[in-house]
């Protein structure tokens, strides 16, 4: 059976984890995995093999949960460095550059925003690999 290799990115509200090795993996493996996102109210993309939690984690901390519920994977980190970007002009979210919004809410822009801004959101959801 093949272990499962998450990739690690923390963002400044949220983290996501890509899983590059998904369809080596037995149904188990992936249910498994799926249970950890869902209790953790995270989303899970089978397109891009990609799930994120809107919570804020350092990579040891991730890494320290993992090995305390026994999940069989092999974690790498992947630190993003970034310039600075432009900023949301709108919402909930406004003030904030969009490398800083949780991966769910750019998830949802990209299908319901049409502003002049959609370019730098569709850029920072192929940045993340989203």
């Amino acid at each position: 059976m093949a272990k499962a290799s998450f990739v690690f990115t923390s963002f400044k509200n949220s983290f996501s984890v890509h899983i590059p090795n998904l369809e080596s993996l037995c149904v188990e493996q992936i249910q498994e995995i799926e249970s950890f996102v869902q209790k953790r109210k995270g989303i899970f993309d089978f397109s891009t093999y990609t799930f994120s939690v809107q919570k804020r984690m350092e990579y040891r901390e991730f890494v320290k949960l993992i090995n305390s519920l026994s999940l069989d994977v092999n974690c790498s980190n992947n630190p993003i460095v970034r310039k600075e970007k432009p900023r949301v002009g709108f919402g909930q979210y406004k003030g904030m550059q969009y490398s800083e919004l949780p991966d769910s809410y750019l998830l949802w822009l990209q299908g319901n925003y049409s502003g002049q801004d959609k370019s730098i959101i569709l850029q920072e959801i192929k940045l993340r690999k989203l």
